[in-house]
């Protein structure tokens, strides 16, 4: 099945989506953030309300490498999701979709 083909973004939709694009990605790192922390708060109710961090010596590897896979799954969603909405948000409002 193929995805419906959005035609090229012009020079100036890119221009323009870029200051969007770089406040999405700051509120999706901010959010992906936040969402972690209580995710990991939740999976590791033993924990201190930390996350581990590979440097921290009294966390097993399991426990940081399973940390991080976390981390980079809701990282990703959250800014796939933003991403996303960004460019339909900014195509309602001019009329052309920024990407390529």
């Amino acid at each position: 099945m193929m995805a419906h083909q959005k035609p090229a973004a012009s020079t100036s939709a890119k221009i323009l989506y870029r200051p969007v694009g770089i406040a999405g990605s700051i509120i999706a790192g901010l959010a992906a953030s936040a969402v972690y922390k209580k995710v990991w708060a939740r999976a590791a109710p033993s924990s201190d309300g930390s996350t581990p961090d590979p440097l921290q010596s009294e966390y097993a590897m399991r426990t940081v490498l399973t940390a991080a896979l976390v981390q980079g799954a809701i990282y990703g969603v959250v800014k796939a999701a933003t991403q996303r909405g960004g460019a339909r948000l900014f195509e309602r409002a001019t009329g052309e979709w920024p990407g390529k």
